[in-house]
């Protein structure tokens, strides 16, 4: 499983929680990033997942499995909540609510989000034009929203000291493919 093998390479690399070399306090943050899995198209203004998006979320929570994560956060919607959960099960961790903030406040909140968990392993589950934004905020780079149809990227950033590096992987099932059967092609340069 290449996911496992570079988020387990990442954070032995950095000394990251999972290791337990260093103290909390010396060891970077671990911020993970996911939008949420694939959602149904009812009700629009808060649909649950779909049978994929299921499978994609019981992916995440596997892949996810030897790291120490300490706390899972969602925006307050089914789709995140849904995806979150699985991870928050493993861990024996209570979800979080990410607050509902104009998005021009959505950088200050991450970043508070960030710093109350120095040293430790965290999951944040957001949306398609949420995710970029919260890594941007966080000292990774600034890039464009993910695509409609992209659900299974997994950003990995490791905050240390003011330095934030970014690992993307993929996970779970690929992406959905178009009418024709084509896989359909990432957006935004990725």
């Amino acid at each position: 499983m290449r996911l496992r093998h570079a988020l387990l390479v990442a954070l032995a690399l950095t000394g990251a929680p999972v290791l337990r070399a260093q103290s909390s306090a010396a060891a970077p943050t671990v911020v993970i990033l996911v939008r949420h899995a694939e959602k149904a198209a009812e009700p629009v203004n808060d649909p649950p997942l779909t049978a994929r998006g299921t499978e994609r979320a019981a992916a995440l929570s596997m892949v996810l499995r030897e790291t120490k994560v300490t706390a899972v956060y969602h925006t307050p919607t089914t789709r995140t909540r849904d995806t979150a959960r699985p991870v928050a099960v493993r861990f024996g961790l209570t979800p979080r609510l990410i607050p509902l903030v104009p998005r021009a406040a959505q950088a200050d909140s991450i970043a508070a989000i960030v710093r109350r968990h120095p040293g430790e392993t965290i999951v944040l589950v957001g949306h398609s034009n949420t995710i970029m934004p919260w890594l941007a905020a966080i000292g990774g780079p600034t890039r464009p929203d993910l695509c409609d149809h992209e659900y299974d990227g997994l950003f990995t950033a490791l905050v240390d000291r003011g330095n934030t590096r970014v690992i993307e992987a993929r996970y779970g099932p690929p992406n959905p493919t178009d009418p024709t059967g084509a896989a359909m092609l990432h957006c935004g340069g990725r």
